[in-house]
This record gives structure tokens, C-alpha cells and sequence, in this order.
């Protein structure tokens, strides 16, 4: 039961290790650093007794990446997290959001198929619907054009595993998830990037414990409820848990088509005003925030429907908003100390 997960020290993939290894797989993990490191490793050591098996890889690199499979050959699934992730860098720096993502993606597909595994879980996202006209969107809500470079990474991705593996013993599941938040409950795990944070929590709980002077809300003017964008948030343990139900319905054999799509939100939108006001009223702490100009690369709004992952994976969300509040925040404050 060894399953490799690339990214794996990053934000969801050191998340998605403890889960898997608290329901007894053994893990392998391999990442290129380049917006994480192994302090995660520590982190998830601390929290299972678990020393994990690290591969200081990038997938780009064909040949690095088989090091891997000839030294754990008995893999026998992969969950692939590696991938580039800013809307607004990918905005600014396209081509390097195609030769990142969709290289190490072909690479690991690749050696998949070589070394016989039998479940592919890839980390697809929202953003492959675009600029969707209504939510809450369902797995056949119909793409709309890529609002980002990486939202077309996203869309083409899918589409490369999906052809990859028509013909192959290797089944998979296209996670599109929405917009993970929050922390490990124990606060010795969290979002933690090497560069600057994009997302809006981590933006908050640093503006709140004084990293930032303020945070700035990109865009008071859209046909919202209170004029700012709308999202889905997700608890990153409540995302966590979806890998690892996804692996177990590739691997107990309940998956009966080569592949199949699962969305994993909460179900419910919240603006960015909405998100600051809850983490004011949760914690007491003020936050210093100014309007901006809309962001290249925004939805105005997107949320799930996860019906499908309730019914054939037995998902269900545990935790709201309070939960990703509280959980950042705690996490903000162990590890920097107040």
C-alpha cells in the first residue's frame, strides 16, 4: 500500500500525507522546493511518528524522476500535487506555467504506465470552468475559456491524463477542487509558502500578526452581494480526506470507468468581505485592508455542487469557515511565535 505524492511538502500534499498515513498507507514523498521545504516533513513526523521518505525531485527532469521508482518500485498509486499555482504569476509568466506543469505532468504519467501503478489521482482545480455564468457548478457544468495560464494548465491536464490512460491498466480520478484554507488542528502544520502567499487566508493571518502592514481586497465593483469576488472555502483537512477516499475507490476496485471527475468545495460562496468580517469576528483582530483594482485572472464568483464525491466517495465536508479561521490563525501564531 505505497503511494508517491509529488508536491508533497506543499500545503495540500503534506496535509494529504498525514491523512493517508493515519489510515495505514506508506508513503513516499518527492518535491523540487521551489515554494515549499522539508520543515513540513518535520511537522508531519511530529504529528504521525512517521519518517517519510522525501525525493528532492523535479518532475521535469525524466530521469530524476524514475530514481524514484527504481528505488520504490512497489508503488502502487500516485497523488500529483507538483505543480506551479499563482493565477496572478501565471498572468505574468505563461510559459513557464505550461513547461512546469504539463512537463512534469507528461513525466510522471509516463512513469506511471512504466512501473505498473494502479490509480492516478491528479489535482485539477476550479478554475478549469472559467468564468462560469451561475453556481454552484457539478462535473458537467460546460468549461468556459481558462480566466489564467494556469487555469489552462488546469484544462489541459485533465485532458493529458485522461488520453494518457485510455488504454492502460492505470485508472484515475480529476480532483477539481476549490479553495483550500486553514490548519492542521494540532497548529504544527499549515500553509507556510517559501514566496510570498497568493491565497486570501494566509494573506489575512499575516496582515492580522503584523507580517504585512495590510492586505489590499482586489476589486470592490463586481455584480456580487457586496461587490468583491465570491469563493468556495474548503478546509485543507476536509480536502485531505478526498485523496485518500479517492484512492481507496480506485483501489478497492469500486471505480468501473478508466476515469472519473469529482468536485471538492464546501458548497457554499463567500466573498473576500465576507471571509475578513468572519475572521474579525472569530479572533477580535482587526485588519487593515484596502480596495484595489480587479486582479487579471479573477472569477467573479464560483462554488461546488459535490453530490457526486458524497455519493460514490462517501465525502462529506466536516468544517466551515469558523474551522479554516480558527485553525489559520492558531497556525499564524505558533509559528511566529505569539
Amino acid at each position: 500500500m505505497k503511494v508517491l505524492v509529488t508536491g508533497g511538502t506543499g500545503y495540500i500534499g503534506s496535509h494529504t500525507i498525514i491523512d493517508l498515513i493515519e489510515n495505514g498507507y506508506e508513503v513516499v514523498c518527492a518535491d523540487n522546493g521551489i515554494n515549499s521545504d522539508t520543515s513540513s516533513l518535520a511537522a508531519i513526523k511530529k504529528i504521525t511518528g512517521v519518517d517519510v521518505p522525501y525525493f528532492h525531485v523535479d518532475l521535469c527532469d525524466l530521469n530524476a524522476s524514475e530514481t524514484i521508482f527504481i528505488a520504490h518500485p512497489d508503488i502502487i498509486g500516485i497523488i500529483h500535487f507538483a505543480a506551479l499555482k499563482s493565477v496572478g504569476e501565471s498572468v505574468e509568466k505563461p510559459l513557464l506555467y505550461f513547461r512546469n506543469n504539463l512537463e512534469s505532468l507528461i513525466n510522471i504519467l509516463d512513469l506511471s504506465i512504466k512501473y505498473g501503478t494502479k490509480a492516478f489521482i491528479f489535482s485539477s482545480s476550479c478554475t478549469v470552468y472559467g468564468d462560469v455564468e451561475r453556481s454552484p457548478v457539478d462535473e458537467n457544468t460546460p468549461w468556459q475559456e481558462a480566466a489564467s495560464p494556469y487555469g489552462r494548465t488546469k484544462q489541459i491536464g485533465e485532458q493529458i491524463v485522461t488520453d494518457s490512460l485510455k488504454n492502460t491498466d492505470v485508472k484515475s480520478i480529476l480532483l477539481r477542487y476549490f479553495n483550500p484554507a486553514g490548519a492542521h488542528p494540532t497548529a504544527l502544520l499549515g500553509e507556510s509558502p517559501i514566496n510570498p502567499p497568493q491565497n486570501l487566508v494566509p494573506i489575512i493571518t499575516e496582515t492580522a500578526i503584523g507580517k504585512r502592514s495590510k492586505m489590499t481586497v482586489f476589486g470592490n465593483d463586481y455584480p456580487t452581494r457586496d461587490g468583491s469576488c465570491v469563493r468556495d472555502y474548503i478546509h485543507v483537512c476536509d480536502l485531505a480526506r478526498a485523496h485518500t477516499l479517492s484512492l481507496k475507490y480506485i483501489l478497492e476496485e469500486k471505480q468501473k470507468q478508466q476515469n472519473e471527475i469529482f468536485n471538492v468545495g464546501i458548497g457554499n460562496g463567500l466573498s473576500v468581505l465576507e471571509v475578513i468580517t468572519a475572521f474579525e469576528s472569530l479572533t477580535g483582530q482587526k485588519l487593515n485592508y484596502d480596495i484595489g483594482d480587479r486582479r487579471p485572472g479573477d472569477v467573479m464568483s464560483i462554488y461546488s455542487n459535490h453530490n457526486k464525491a458524497t455519493e460514490k466517495l462517501g465525502w462529506i465536508p466536516e468544517m466551515d469557515v469558523a474551522d479554516i479561521m480558527n485553525t489559520a490563525w492558531a497556525w499564524e501564531m505558533k509559528r511566529t511565535g505569539k
